[in-house]
């Protein structure tokens, strides 16, 4: 079978290309499995290192999140997860009792809970950035630079209108 080509190289996956009419429900399908499957893998290659801390998903979100943005106030935190009160308290509580996040009070308002890594909790994240930022390497190197423009985009179009100016206060 001779190999697709397109501006950016080769067409990954044995040479298929989307169709013209690449709203089609496969195609659909498969970007949803693709995507799926994908952030599946990439999160299961840290799962080890946090099962190994007692911690889980959840705890690396929080971490990751206060990493990108040192005194993060808890109820950004809390929107940018999209979880319950609760369950941010209870994960918080525990990254908080193991050292890995500080909490100190706003300037403006006391009430504000503002949230920052510890020494040991940036090293924590670090490391899980690490190996998450290897695989995502890989897969970049792999699909060639011109998809990872198409990549973003495919990703900020699942985002709703409302919530992109808080992905892009992240600063990525």
């Amino acid at each position: 079978m001779a190999e697709l080509v397109n501006m950016a190289g080769p067409i990954p996956d044995g040479g298929r290309a989307a169709s013209p009419l690449f709203l089609t429900e496969p195609e659909i399908r498969r970007g949803i499995e693709l995507l799926y499957f994908g952030y599946s893998n990439l999160t299961r290659s840290i799962d080890a290192g946090l099962a190994e801390r007692g911690l889980g998903r959840a705890h690396h979100r929080a971490l990751y999140f206060i990493a990108r943005r040192p005194g993060l106030p808890v109820g950004e935190l809390l929107a940018l997860l999209a979880i319950t009160k609760q369950s941010l308290g209870r994960v918080l509580t525990e990254l908080t009792e193991r050292g890995l996040v500080e909490t100190r009070a706003g300037q403006r308002d006391r009430r504000q809970k503002l949230l920052t890594l510890t020494a040991e909790g940036t090293a924590l994240e670090r490391e899980l950035y690490a190996a998450l930022s290897t695989r995502m390497a890989a897969a970049y190197s792999s699909a060639g630079q011109g998809a990872v423009g198409g990549f973003w985009a495919v990703l900020e179009g699942l985002i709703p209108e409302r919530e992109r100016a808080t992905v892009a206060a992240l600063g990525g």
